[in-house]
């Protein structure tokens, strides 16, 4: 295998404890990173100047996911490297997991076949449950069920944590958008790239562990399942970024259908708030109705207060 020069890339945002055990992980890889860059968006800096493989990049007006991955991706690119392996601060990569993207990589790329973004396979530890891909279908982005059976499979858009992103595919296609601030980043970014030709594929065998939303178990029509609490802000961006783009992508009558299924995910939301949640149940449920119709108006950027 030709060696490549890889960069690893952190968002950081006030878990000091999270971005150390990221860290410290993906040190231990067997294929080495020549840099890990990390944009703290803390208000006080976690990290200090002093390791020089550690570039640390303080915002603490909190610039977003979307943002940050603009600013990693032109870093790495004027740095000269071939890869920019993108993680979330509660991720944790196992001691083979870069070594085995970087030979799958390898054995598929080539001019018939151009690789934009490969990923590892997510697994929440507390769920024992795979975090999916995700595919757009006609009006809506759907998960990409997982197939542990295969070496490799594709869908539209791997989560960003874990990503391994081509930099020579990403010099082609314009960077992610930072007006999505968090929430939907990679589901954009994913799609463009398919759309230009590239693939994004998803490697069984390479493992991340991956702190996916906050899980709890609850009672629905006598089964016991998982489903995920979220902050208001964290509801407001999902409902404003998920209703802006899989209403843009849709096309012809599929727009429709697609405003349709954003105000079903919406009363299904409320509902769960009303069921299970009773943390600051008004001002979710007000984050929810606002961040769909600031979805469906294209009012985007930093706009939760």
């Amino acid at each position: 295998m030709s060696k490549n020069r890889v960069a690893a890339y952190i968002t950081a945002y006030k878990d000091y404890a999270a971005v150390n055990q990221c860290i410290q992980a993906i040190r231990q890889q067997t294929y080495k990173v020549s840099a890990i860059f990390v944009l703290d968006n803390s208000p006080v800096s976690l990290l200090d100047n002093t390791d020089s493989s550690i570039i640390v990049s303080h915002h603490p007006t909190n610039i977003g996911i979307g943002e940050g991955l603009r600013i990693a991706i032109q870093w790495a690119i004027s740095q000269g490297y071939d890869f920019l392996w993108t993680f979330d601060q509660d991720s944790v990569p196992t001691a083979n997991c870069l070594d085995t993207l970087l030979e799958t990589y390898e054995k598929l790329s080539g001019d018939n076949y151009k690789i934009g973004i490969i990923a590892p396979t997510p697994i929440d530890k507390r769920t024992n449950e795979v975090v999916e891909g995700a595919v757009y279908n006609c009006d809506r982005f759907i998960a990409y069920k997982h197939n542990s059976k295969v070496g490799f499979y594709e869908c539209d858009a791997p989560i960003t944590s874990g990503s391994l992103i081509s930099l020579s595919v990403a010099k082609n296609i314009s960077l992610p958008r930072g007006d999505l601030f968090i929430d939907g980043i990679d589901l954009d970014y994913g799609l463009r790239l398919r759309q230009q030709g590239f693939k994004n594929l998803i490697v069984p065998s390479a493992i991340m562990y991956h702190n996916f939303g906050q899980p709890i178990k609850v009672k629905f029509l006598n089964k016991e399942i998982f489903v995920h609490k979220y902050s208001a802000l964290r509801h407001y961006y999902i409902c404003r970024n998920h209703t802006y783009l899989s209403t843009r992508y849709a096309k012809g009558w599929y727009k429709l259908t697609s405003c349709l299924r954003r105000l079903k995910f919406l009363i299904r939301t409320l509902a769960f708030i009303l069921m299970y949640d009773s943390e600051e149940r008004v001002i979710k449920i007000w984050a929810c109705l606002l961040g769909t119709f600031y979805g469906l108006k294209g009012k985007l950027g930093k706009t939760w207060q």
